[in-house]
C-alpha cells in the first residue's frame, strides 16, 4: 500500500481527495473515491485511481468519511441532508445546478430521493436537514424521534399545514417552504387578468369574431373600458396578495385591501388602503380573492356579498373555490351583471353540466395560476437559497412558525 497525503472534499455520491503520492513532490491530483462495499459513505477502505502519464495506478487508500457510524461522535460542519419526495418531483424541479449547490453546502446522503422513512432508516439518526416535497409522507412524532439531530424541514412546495404533526413542531424543528416563490406566478396571472378584463379584451375579441367589425360600435356602449384609475380590491394580505399589491404599484390603480389581521398602517406600508369587506366590494372595479381556506372563511362570499359589487365588476378567484358560495356566484354571473375569472372552483373539476363552462362572461382555467413549467425553477431556487442560509448560520427567510398555522392556508 502506498502512503500518501489526502485532503478530502465532499461529493454527492463519492469522496473526492487531492492526493500527493510519495516522490511526486509539489504535485497532486484529484481523484474520486468510490465506496467498495457499501453505497453509503460509511466505510474506511476505498479504491482510488491516480492518473499519471497516460495510465492509471490502482492503489488502496485508507480514507474516512466525516459522516456515518465510523465518526458518529463528530458531526460534519455541513448539515447531513436527505431528499424525501417522489422521484418525478426531484427530476422536474431540482436541476443539476441545484444539486451542485446543495452538495457544496450540505452532506447529501444520496442524490436519489427517498420515498419513505423506512428507506431512510439507516440515515435518520444523523439527519439535520430534510428536504420534502410532493409525494412525501407525513412527518409523525415517531419519525421525528428517530431524527434526534433534525434541525430543519425545507419543503419544496407550498403549504406545510397538515404535513407535520403538532408534536414535531414543539420539538423546535425549523420549517421552511417555497410559498413566497409560488406566489409570484399567481400574482402575475391575476395582474394579467386585471389588465385584460378592465380592457374588455375577451368581450371585444368575441364581438370581432362574430361581427367582423371595428371596435367602435362596441366601445360606445362601454365607456368604462380601460385600466386608468380603476379600483382594485384585494381580499387577503397573503403572500400572493402582497405580491399583487407590489405589481399593481406600477400602474395607475387605487388599491383597497381587506384583511382582519393587519393594521391600517401595515396596509399603507404595503401600498394599499385597508377597508371593510363591504366597502371593498362596493367600490372595486375588480375584486381578487387571496384569503386562505379556513373554517372561518368557508363560504365567506355569498349572495349578500356579491350583491354589493358594482354592475360590470369582475371577480377573480385564484385561492380556493370553497371560500365562495358557488351557487350564489353562478346566480350573479347568469344575470350578466358581473364578470369572473376563475382558476379555482368547488369542486375541482366542475361537473360537465356546470353553467360556468357556457357563460360568456366567465373565463375558466384549470388551476394553472401557480407554478408551471419554467416557473417551477423558482421554487427550487427558493429552497436552495434557504438551505444555503441555514448552512451558513443565517436567519431563514421563509420560515413557517407554528403559532401562525391557524390562519395559514
Amino acid at each position: 500500500m502506498l502512503a500518501m497525503t489526502a485532503t478530502r472534499r465532499r461529493m454527492a455520491s463519492s469522496i473526492r481527495y487531492s492526493i500527493t503520492p510519495p516522490g511526486w513532490s509539489g504535485r497532486s491530483t484529484m481523484a474520486s473515491v468510490s465506496p467498495v462495499d457499501s453505497p453509503q459513505l460509511l466505510q474506511k477502505i476505498a479504491l482510488c485511481c491516480i492518473p499519471r502519464s497516460g495510465h492509471h495506478r490502482i492503489v488502496v487508500l485508507r480514507c474516512e468519511s466525516s459522516y456515518g457510524p465510523a465518526t458518529r461522535k463528530q458531526m460534519p460542519a455541513a448539515p447531513v441532508t436527505a431528499l424525501l419526495m417522489h422521484p418525478v418531483v426531484k427530476e422536474e424541479l431540482l436541476r443539476d445546478d441545484h444539486m451542485r449547490r446543495l452538495d457544496r453546502c450540505c452532506e447529501l446522503v444520496s442524490t436519489t430521493p427517498f420515498r419513505s422513512f423506512e428507506e431512510l432508516a439507516d440515515h435518520l439518526p444523523y439527519l439535520q436537514v430534510l428536504i420534502s416535497s410532493w409525494g412525501c409522507p407525513r412527518i409523525e412524532l415517531e419519525a421525528a424521534k428517530a431524527m434526534p439531530r433534525l434541525k430543519l424541514v425545507a419543503h419544496l412546495a407550498g403549504s406545510v399545514k397538515g404535513f407535520i404533526d403538532d408534536a414535531v413542531w414543539r420539538r423546535g424543528v425549523y420549517v421552511s417552504n417555497a410559498v413566497s416563490a409560488n406566489a409570484v406566478p399567481v400574482a402575475e396571472y391575476v395582474l394579467a387578468a386585471i389588465l385584460f378584463t378592465n380592457k374588455h379584451v375577451l368581450d371585444l375579441a368575441a364581438f370581432y369574431r362574430l361581427h367582423h367589425e371595428n371596435r367602435a360600435p362596441w366601445t360606445k356602449e362601454a365607456p368604462n373600458v380601460g385600466n386608468y384609475r380603476k379600483v382594485i380590491g384585494i381580499i387577503g394580505a397573503s403572500h400572493v396578495g402582497r405580491k399583487l399589491i407590489e405589481l399593481l404599484g406600477h400602474f395607475d390603480f387605487r388599491v383597497l385591501l381587506y384583511d382582519p389581521y393587519i393594521t391600517a398602517l401595515e396596509g399603507r406600508e404595503l401600498g394599499a388602503q385597508k377597508v371593510s369587506l363591504a366597502e371593498l366590494l362596493s367600490h372595486s372595479d375588480v375584486v381578487s380573492l387571496h384569503a386562505p381556506l379556513l373554517p372561518d372563511t368557508r363560504d365567506m362570499l355569498g349572495a349578500r356579498e356579491f350583491a354589493l359589487m358594482k354592475d360590470g365588476a369582475t371577480f377573480i378567484n385564484t385561492a380556493r373555490g370553497a371560500i365562495v358560495d358557488q351557487e350564489a356566484l353562478i346566480a350573479e354571473l347568469e344575470s350578466g351583471r358581473l364578470h369572473a375569472v376563475l382558476d379555482t372552483t368547488e369542486p375541482e373539476v366542475l361537473p360537465a353540466d356546470s353553467p360556468l363552462y357556457q357563460l360568456s362572461n366567465v373565463l375558466l382555467t384549470p388551476h394553472i395560476a401557480g407554478s408551471l413549467g419554467t416557473e417551477t425553477q423558482r421554487l427550487a431556487d427558493c429552497l436552495v437559497e434557504e438551505i444555503e442560509r441555514f448552512a451558513q448560520g443565517h436567519a431563514l427567510k421563509n420560515r413557517v412558525r407554528y403559532e401562525e398555522l391557524t390562519r395559514l392556508a
